[in-house]
């Protein structure tokens, strides 16, 4: 009934024997876990691997660093499977209990519903900032989405993460999959599609993951550059949508937080992560106009920008 796919590469041992110990606990078992483990060379790989084929059912794809695509992976790992629902996962996002894949496939019971993505906890190892981000992000209310509600909610209707997503795979194949060599934001941009043919997205808070980043204002630049990049090169998706005002409103609600909390000498930190990123989405939507050279050192992803 539900196939699990996990992009691999250079895993942290501690967060990927997590997921591994949480997938095999499951109460909805996947019939299959296919992992694309991205080849780094000897004795590594095969390392890796053997911490991977310690979880029920799982397949594992060598994948070619060269190779490794966002959205064609994920592809290569869903034409592997013939279940009726597929679950993208990372190998960095840890089910906090066991009741995940059943909580999802709870979700998608309504044939409109064709995508449904879990709520996304942080660890102790992130700040106070980044724990309200995902609080903001990942409220502890479900919720459905559809096309009547892009006027109210604006980008957010087509958020979804491939960290914990789950697709109906007859939808997933009329989308046609997930795009090709995308450099960020195959979730999105799957997630605009489905949503534009009439499905439904549900985002379902009780099927959390542990997963949080404790990012440096450089990589904050970096990511925010990419994605930034993404809406560009998928302008006719995201330009008739609001999306920076969602980021402000993310800044102000943050600021608030920090002072009704005590926070206040955390607010320099919040006014220079917000900068960059920023910055780093501004230099974004108007990479075509930078020189090469610059581009590469301004995006997280510089193998995409390879000749």
């Amino acid at each position: 009934m539900v196939d699990v796919i996990i992009p691999v590469y250079r895993p942290e041992k501690d967060k990927l024997m997590g997921l591994i110990k949480k997938l095999n606990a499951q109460t909805v078992r996947p019939s299959h876990v296919f992992f694309m483990q991205t080849l780094v060379g000897e004795p590594e790989d095969t390392k890796v691997k053997e911490m991977l084929l310690r979880t029920e059912n799982a397949i594992v794809t060598p994948v070619e660093k060269k190779d490794f695509d966002h959205g064609g992976t994920r592809n290569k790992g869903a034409a592997m499977s013939e279940a009726e629902f597929m679950l993208f996962m990372t190998q960095d996002a840890v089910p906090a209990d066991d009741r995940l894949i059943e909580h999802l496939l709870h979700a998608m019971e309504r044939e409109t519903v064709a995508t449904a993505y879990g709520r996304q906890l942080p660890d102790h190892t992130v700040g106070v900032i980044e724990h309200y981000t995902r609080q903001f992000n990942y409220p502890a209310e479900s919720m459905e989405k559809s096309k009547e509600d892009l006027k109210r909610l604006g980008i957010k209707t087509y958020f979804c993460s491939n960290v914990c997503a789950m697709y109906r795979k007859t939808v997933y194949e009329e989308m046609g999959g997930f795009v090709l060599h995308t450099i960020f934001n195959e979730d999105m941009i799957m997630a605009a599609g489905v949503i534009q043919a009439g499905y439904e997205i549900a985002y379902v808070a009780e099927a959390a993951v542990v997963h949080a980043h404790k990012y440096t204002y450089r990589q904050q630049f970096t990511r925010n550059f990419d994605l930034a990049v993404s809406q560009r090169q998928y302008r006719e998706i995201f330009d008739g949508v609001k999306s920076e005002s969602e980021g402000m409103r993310l800044v102000k609600d943050t600021m608030k937080y920090l002072f009704s909390h005590g926070k206040w000498y955390l607010v320099p930190d919040l006014i220079l992560q917000s900068g960059f990123k920023f910055l780093g989405y501004r230099f974004g939507k108007k990479y075509d106009k930078l020189p090469k050279r610059l581009v590469r050192c301004f995006s997280m992803n510089k193998a995409y920008w390879r000749d």
